[in-house]
């Protein structure tokens, strides 16, 4: 493969800097920084950002511009341009051997899906090693995977599921019900991942193994999209037999033990994980020998590596790696924008943001359109809500308030005049000083690229009066504050569920606690009430209105200042083919998903 450099993009990226004005807001961004929510338990498409820096050398000509113009086909356009490149790349037979050498965006804290905080990175290897009990065609429809069969009663408050026989996990124990069973327990018992399980079933009898083969879910509520819910972490089936010794030995975590296409060999945290093919995986042969992970937290260098040679995949959501890596005909990329999105996210439970007109002074005072020129490159879609506008969920008429200086002074001093003198928690101070509000900002660092977002957001929002301190965490301790509500506005990435209906946990009055996986910390009951006639509606169609309905509302409360869509881009070598070859198994008219939200799956990867 040729490698090509090309300097323009980055000309052309400080161009539009010096003229902003803001030449350190430049880059990056909506990048892979963003802290998302895939970090926290069991929800598989609410993906992560992990620490990743901004851009990457390329493109060398004028031209620039005409990927750009691609990327910005509706989601529709480009799944079927995503379609056409992997088939045209595909003209010859299948070959054995190989090892390929996947970049992540960052490395994980474990891969035990019962106990670890899976992102975008960590679900991805996961995939190499586990199998789900259901998986996503191409379609959004969930069918079984692991299970032979997941059927509803009545009321679709209970679901009876049967799972394939003959499976085994890498270290000889069976695949039977009992192994779901202390799957699930031991997730509803984990003080983190817990907190997506125990608020939506009973205390006793929730899953229950009725034979060698078959385990019955028992629901709080009629969900007739359950099975969804198992295609993401929730799904992951680990050895019993491992789960039990890596309570007493926690470095297990790190040693995964599943019934997928390759088993592990080795992990040194923040370099190399190995895995090697599974000669006896119950879905065929793989015919990788081996994939290899490595987490290259700066997505300038992940480029460099595979343009290099010495990556043959890597995930980004990067804009300027994403403008280099399609504009290079010798990179197939797997684009996907229909998942979550990038916002400022607010904690209405404390001072001053408990009070909507500081809520909405902050969605007014925010500069979207600039953060969407300058961090996101317009490269990615606008967001005014949780859909895309190509989704049949999407409401027209959700327009999301920014960009309103004036509007955001009068609502500050119309707040600090009232309750100026209320105690900021979070900053130990009163919420307002000399007539302006005062605010943190917290971020997931060290990050050059969420640095640069700080920066930018600050300044509109001091003109509009508030005053601005920065908070940048590690990511573990950033996700810890945020699930404890000690933070006032941070940067967020969420709202990816391949159902969306999951997404709920996000929600939900019942998902707030001492710690809480609703953020926000924000409670309304007539909300709750909508998601659960969601979830009860079997039909799509149906859905329409309501989920209107709830964008409406969610608008309207000034939780979450939307950015934009996350663009995601699997980017493979031209050597790499099967990307997109995930079939349902027993049934190759059924193509399964092959990328969502960074997450992506190789049982049908082959290497020339």
């Amino acid at each position: 493969m040729t490698t090509q450099h090309r300097p323009a993009v980055r000309r052309r990226l400080a161009a539009l800097a010096v003229v902003a004005g803001l030449a350190v807001s430049a880059c990056g961004g909506d990048s892979d920084d963003d802290t998302a929510t895939d970090d926290a338990p069991a929800q598989d498409d609410s993906s992560d950002d992990g620490a990743d820096d901004e851009s990457a050398d390329d493109s060398g000509d004028d031209g620039a511009d005409e990927p750009a113009d691609a990327i910005e086909q509706s989601g529709e356009d480009r799944e079927e341009a995503i379609d056409v490149t992997i088939a045209e790349s595909e003209n010859t037979d299948p070959v054995m051997g190989g090892t390929l050498r996947y970049g992540l965006e960052a490395d994980g804290n474990g891969l035990n899906p019962t106990a670890s905080s899976l992102s975008a990175p960590g679900l991805t290897m996961a995939n190499a090693v586990f199998d789900t009990l259901t998986a996503i065609t191409t379609d959004g429809t969930a069918v079984p995977y692991l299970a032979e069969s997941v059927t509803p009663n009545d009321d679709y408050t209970q679901w009876t599921l049967t799972l394939r026989p003959g499976i085994t996990f890498h270290d000889g124990t069976p695949l039977d019900a009992e192994a779901v069973v202390v799957n699930f327990e031991a997730q509803r018992a984990h003080p983190l991942v817990g907190l997506a399980v125990k608020p939506f079933y009973p205390e006793s009898g929730a899953v229950e193994a009725v034979d060698e083969l078959t385990v019955v879910y028992t629901l709080l509520e009629p969900n007739a999209g359950f099975p969804s819910s198992l295609s993401t972490q929730l799904g992951f089936v680990a050895s019993p037999t491992w789960l039990q010794a890596s309570l007493a030995d926690g470095t297990l975590n790190q040693a995964p033990v599943g019934t997928g296409p390759f088993m592990f060999e080795s992990r040194s945290e923040d370099s190399v994980t190995r895995f090697v093919k599974n000669p006896d995986w119950w879905n065929g042969e793989p015919y990788l020998d081996a994939v290899e992970f490595l987490p290259v937290t700066d997505s300038d260098a992940r480029v460099e590596l595979l343009f290099g040679g010495e990556l043959d995949a890597l995930q980004t959501t990067n804009q300027t790696s994403i403008l280099d890596l399609t504009e290079d005909d010798s990179v197939q990329n797997v684009l996907n924008d229909a998942s979550e999105e990038s916002f400022a996210m607010i904690n209405s439970s404390v001072p001053p943001f408990d009070d909507i007109r500081a809520r909405q002074a902050l969605t007014l005072a925010t500069p979207v359109d600039l953060y969407n020129e300058l961090i996101a490159l317009g490269v990615n879609r606008p967001a005014d809500q949780m859909f895309t506008p190509d989704n049949p969920f999407y409401n027209p008429d959700v327009v999301q308030e920014h960009d309103d200086v004036p509007g955001a002074q009068a609502l500050v001093a119309e707040y600090c005049a009232e309750r100026g003198g209320d105690e900021n928690t979070v900053l130990g101070t009163t919420t307002c000083t000399d007539g302006r509000i005062n605010i943190e900002l917290q971020w997931s660092g060290p990050s050059v690229d969420q640095t640069r977002i700080a920066d930018l957001l600050n300044e509109q929002w001091t003109e509009a009066g508030f005053n601005v301190t920065f908070d940048e965490l590690l990511q573990d301790e950033h996700i810890s504050q945020t699930a404890f509500g000690q933070y006032n506005v941070n940067t967020w990435r969420q709202f990816g569920a391949e159902n969306p209906s999951d997404d709920r946990v996000w929600l939900m009055c019942r998902n707030i606690g001492g710690i809480s996986l609703n953020w926000p910390r924000f409670c309304d009951e007539e909300r709750d009430a909508i998601l659960l006639e969601i979830a009860a509606t079997p039909d799509p169609a149906d859905q329409v209105e309501l989920w209107q309905q709830l964008t409406e509302k969610i608008n309207q409360d000034y939780l979450y200042i939307f950015f934009n869509h996350t663009l995601w881009d699997n980017a493979f070598t031209d050597n790499v083919h099967g990307v997109c070859d995930h079939k349902a198994p027993g049934d190759d008219s059924i193509t399964l998903k092959c990328s969502s939200n960074g997450r992506t799956w190789f049982s049908a990867v082959w290497m020339e």
